[in-house]
């Protein structure tokens, strides 16, 4: 199958109930507290005219996801790598609809080339109190994409997912914290490393696909924030 057919048959399983979440999802939960909806939109598409760095041929050689990098003046998660997404405002129609605004809003991009595959079952975002739908979707027409507010993101990207799947670009993040460590799958791609959520949810897609290779999970990345 091709990536677009398999990230359908995901969404069609979810719909059906035959699909779990992964176990990292599942450290992701949904309580009373992540009270506030939000949604992320997780475009893949055909790669752009920047090729993967990576020579292995453990994914598609055209396959790209679409991400961000938040802006370090923000007061939640700075200068984090995240997929475009946020609030679900009340005139949204959907979750759907939210998290195409919200990409608009952040990346500039042409919403009407973007085909809607369908919806995750909800992850929870403690620190934020966020409840938050990750919407899959398609690029079926890229656009070009931009820091739309420099005040808001770094940069925007589009990462091959077959840099984020060789070996030599995972790690395991590790953070610590009032005495707490806590620790993430972690990608080392675009000078950026992506980890927390973002990490967590990517890694569990690629799971879930089985897109993911052997990679070395004692090989630690500190973050110092």
């Amino acid at each position: 199958m091709t990536a677009l057919e398999e990230l359908t048959a995901l969404v069609t399983r979810f719909e059906a109930g035959q699909q779990e979440h992964s176990a990292l999802w599942d450290m992701l939960p949904v309580t009373d507290e992540t009270n506030r909806a939000a949604a992320v939109l997780m475009l893949f598409g055909v790669l752009d005219d920047i090729p993967a760095e990576s020579g292995r041929p453990i994914a598609p050689a055209d396959l790209d996801v679409l991400l961000l990098e938040r802006a370090n003046t923000l007061d939640d998660h700075p200068g984090q790598v995240a997929f475009p997404g946020g609030s679900v405002d009340p005139d949204d129609e959907s979750v759907v609809a939210a998290a195409l605004r919200e990409a608009v809003e952040e990346t500039g991009l042409d919403a009407g080339g973007v085909q809607v595959l369908g919806v995750i079952p909800e992850l929870g975002l403690i620190r934020s109190n966020f409840r938050v739908t990750p919407v899959l979707a398609w690029w079926d027409a890229p656009s070009p994409v931009r820091v739309v507010d420099y005040a808001e993101s770094a940069q925007v990207f589009r990462v091959p997912v077959r840099d984020l799947l060789d070996p030599e670009n995972r790690v395991t993040a590790t953070i610590s914290r009032f005495g707490r460590t806590f620790t993430s799958p972690g990608f080392t791609v675009n000078g950026v490393l992506v980890w927390g959520f973002t990490g967590m949810v990517l890694s569990g897609l690629f799971d879930e696909l089985g897109w993911t290779v052997p990679w070395d999970r004692a090989k630690l990345h500190d973050i110092d924030l």
